[in-house]
């Protein structure tokens, strides 16, 4: 037993970093909350979330997002989140900054809906140094309700939100569609015809 006290002492020594090198993570804020209800088929920009490597070994990351079991809100769907970017490499103190966007389609279920939004580190157990840590993560707690609709509402809403995040080419858009329509209306209504002659 004592040779092996020493030998490991002496390991620790002669390769300190594997013994040290570890993978870490933190985000930045801890609670986003959303105090409007949401309506159905609205694009939402959620403030964004800072991932930071807080080990000392370099590392790939992900954000993604995860639900408590026991929890009383409505787990929103993961394909309503957008992350962008998803994934990225992080050196030992590097932070990213990512940029959140929740989707809600033309038909949900309206009420209270609760979600972590998560950051992992993506190392497996057999790439990483020896006293890493596998399986950790860090997230912050994403609250929002969405109000009572009906399909109609969805589309319309979706309609708004398309429109307001394609500025300013969805107002040279709505210009180009009024004028082809007035241009329809007006060839309709009025025949104009033209004539060319000579003077006798």
């Amino acid at each position: 037993m004592k040779k092996f006290i020493i030998f490991f002492l002496i390991g620790g020594l002669i390769f300190p970093f594997l013994a040290m090198a570890r993978v870490g993570v933190g985000i930045g804020g801890g609670k986003i909350i959303v105090d409007e209800p949401l309506k159905a088929g609205t694009l939402y920009d959620v403030p964004p979330v800072t991932i930071l490597n807080t080990g000392d070994e370099a590392s790939d990351y992900e954000v993604d997002v995860a639900f408590h079991v026991e929890q009383q809100e409505i787990w929103p769907e993961r394909e309503w989140f957008e992350f962008s970017p998803k994934e990225f490499y992080l050196e030992p103190g590097d932070a990213q900054l990512v940029e959140v966007r929740l989707n809600l389609p033309v038909k949900v279920l309206p009420g209270n809906y609760f979600a972590f939004i998560e950051g992992k580190p993506l190392k497996k157990a057999t790439e990483t140094s020896g006293g890493a840590h596998v399986g950790i993560a860090a997230a912050s707690k994403f609250y929002f309700s969405v109000a009572p609709n009906n399909i109609f509402q969805g589309l319309y809403y979706r309609f708004l939100s398309l429109y307001n995040n394609a500025k300013p080419w969805s107002h040279v858009i709505l210009v180009v569609v009024v004028l082809a329509i007035l241009i329809t209306i007006f060839k309709k209504t009025f025949k104009i015809q033209l004539s060319v002659g000579r003077k006798q």
